[in-house]
C-alpha cells in the first residue's frame, strides 16, 4: 500500500499529465534550482562580508546592510520556490492517495478542474512573488547605497555604503525575473493544452 502510494506520488510529480507540465517541472527543477543553489550562492553568498560603509566599522556595516537587505535574495527565492511547489505537491498527494493515474486526470472532469485550479494557484503565487520582488529589490542594484543612520547615536543622518559586485547582481536579478515570467507563461500554456486535449477528446 505504502509502496504504491509513494510510486504514484513520484510518478505524478516527475511526470505531470501534460507535455508542457513535464517541461515546466524540468525547467523549474533544474534551471531555477541551479541558478539559486549554485550561481545565487556565488553572487550573493558573501555580500554581507564585502558590504562596506564610510566610516568602515563593523557595527555600522551590519546596521546599514540590514537596512539595505531586510531579507536576502537567496532566502526570498528559496521561499518562492518552496511556496510555488505547494499547490502541485498537494494535488499529487491527493492523486497518489486516490490512486489517480495521469490519464484519469485529463479524462475525468472533476480531476481536470482540480488540476487546473492547482495550476491557477501556482500562477497566482508566482505573480505575488514577482510583485514582492519588484517592491523589495527593484530591477537594478546600484553601486552606492545611502543608509539612514539617524537611529545610531553620534552618527550623521546619511552614510554612504558600497555595494559589492552590483553589476553581477543586476544581471542575476533580471535573470530571476525572466525565469519567473517563463514559469508563468508555461503554466498558462499548460492550461490551454489541457483545454485543447479535453476538446479533442469530445
Amino acid at each position: 500500500m505504502s509502496l504504491n502510494y509513494f510510486k504514484n506520488f513520484y510518478e505524478g510529480c516527475v511526470k505531470p499529465p501534460t507535455v508542457i507540465g513535464q517541461f515546466h517541472t524540468l525547467f523549474f527543477g533544474s534551471v531555477r534550482m541551479f541558478f539559486l543553489g549554485v550561481l545565487g550562492f556565488a553572487v550573493y553568498g558573501n555580500e554581507a562580508l564585502h558590504f562596506s560603509c564610510d566610516p568602515d566599522k563593523r557595527e555600522i556595516n551590519l546596521f546599514c546592510y540590514n537596512q539595505f537587505r531586510p531579507i536576502t535574495l537567496q532566502v526570498f527565492w528559496a521561499l518562492q520556490l518552496v511556496i510555488v511547489l505547494v499547490p502541485g505537491a498537494i494535488f499529487h498527494l491527493y492523486a497518489a492517495g486516490k490512486s489517480i493515474s495521469q490519464e484519469c486526470i485529463l479524462q475525468k472532469p472533476i480531476y481536470t478542474v482540480i488540476y487546473i485550479l492547482s495550476v491557477l494557484l501556482r500562477i497566482s503565487l508566482e505573480v505575488i512573488a514577482f510583485w514582492l520582488q519588484i517592491r523589495l529589490f527593484g530591477f537594478q542594484v546600484k553601486s552606492l547605497y545611502l543608509c539612514d543612520a539617524r537611529s545610531l547615536k553620534g552618527r550623521n543622518n546619511i552614510i554612504t555604503c558600497m555595494v559589492p559586485e552590483h553589476f553581477e547582481k543586476t544581471i542575476f536579478l533580471v535573470a530571476m525575473y525572466t525565469f519567473t515570467v517563463i514559469t508563468m507563461v508555461l503554466c498558462v500554456a499548460e492550461i490551454f493544452e489541457i483545454i485543447f486535449r479535453r476538446l479533442c477528446s469530445l
